[in-house]
């Protein structure tokens, strides 16, 4: 079936369905059995949060999900490791990449302060925030994925009662877009904190050495946390927790295609191989705990 990134046709949030069998003629989610719909190429448009896995968290707005394979179907326990390469849990981190969003359906075997009594429920989009390998419960590697639901999601739609976009002849008077205001929970960031690391650094990526000029005599450059802010992470939003990257370098880095040792040596995460040092500066001290916990994302100890 069709993958439909976004709401569905006649079943908006909030829709119930009595069976999985219901929730797959809907399309609200193809599979009748696999808890993500979706593989590498065109990412995830739809996943089912049941109480499946052990390691799931659901806190609402945010779910900490656990990827696809490993588990026992009679006893639900993880007796494999899950990898990445797993079609539906390489789909939810193209869905993570490419920003597409993917719908969350509960059903009632999961949390009870946020599942529905009873069958399924739909509950809206979500966007796949970020994802690690880490030990499991059961003593596995599993793969999680931080979903955070995009509320603001619904201000890019066009309400029912906006006539069609009509194309600009002339004079004719530009009419403002359509909007509406929500509150979305955000982990805050301090822009004191990079912005004291991208002056030491003037710029430069710490990982590559690139520094991108821009007009004006400005560089651009991005401040990374190395052990992630917010659920499942929690890293604190401070100097020592910071790296000052180019783009590039900080989807590698944030994706685990780099990471650092102990001596703060650049790894390849595809090869392991280590590719450089880390550029440094004298003032600023880089916490080895955060890095880590930023490589135990990756190749978790066990």
């Amino acid at each position: 079936m069709a993958k439909v990134f976004g709401h569905i046709d006649g079943h908006p949030v909030g829709s119930h369905f009595p069976r999985r069998t219901e929730l797959s003629e809907a399309g609200v989610h193809a599979p009748r059995m696999a808890g993500i719909h979706g593989n590498p190429r065109e990412g995830a448009d739809s996943i089912v949060v049941s109480g499946g896995y052990v390691d799931d968290e659901d806190h609402g707005n945010v779910i900490i999900y656990t990827g696809h394979g490993g588990r026992d179907s009679t006893t639900g326990r993880q007796t494999r490791d899950q990898v990445l390469t797993d079609s539906g849990n390489a789909g939810l981190v193209r869905s993570q990449l490419e920003g597409l969003l993917v719908r969350v359906i509960r059903g009632a075997s999961g949390d009870p302060a946020h599942s529905p009594a009873t069958g399924f429920r739909y509950d809206g989009l979500f966007r796949v925030e970020s994802h690690s390998i880490k030990m499991g419960v059961d003593g596995f590697r599993i793969c999680q994925f931080r979903m955070v639901a995009a509320e603001e999601a619904v201000a890019a739609e066009v309400p029912d009662d906006v006539e069609d976009v009509v194309p600009f002849h002339g004079d004719l008077p530009h009419q403002p877009v359509p909007t509406r205001t929500f509150t979305v929970q955000r982990s805050v960031r301090s822009s004191a904190v990079i912005q004291q690391v991208k002056q030491w650094h003037g710029g430069q990526c710490q990982l590559c050495g690139l520094a991108l000029a821009v007009p004006g005599g400005s560089s651009y450059s991005e401040g990374a946390h190395i052990q992630a802010l917010g659920r499942p992470h929690s890293g604190p939003d401070i100097i020592e927790n910071v790296l000052c990257l180019c783009p590039n370098c900080h989807v590698l880095f944030d994706n685990g295609a780099r990471y650092l040792t102990d001596a703060l040596q650049v790894v390849d995460g595809l090869t392991h191989q280590e590719i450089a040092p880390l550029r440094t500066h004298p003032r600023h001290r880089i916490d080895l705990r955060y890095v880590r916990q930023h490589r135990e994302r990756w190749i978790p100890e066990g």
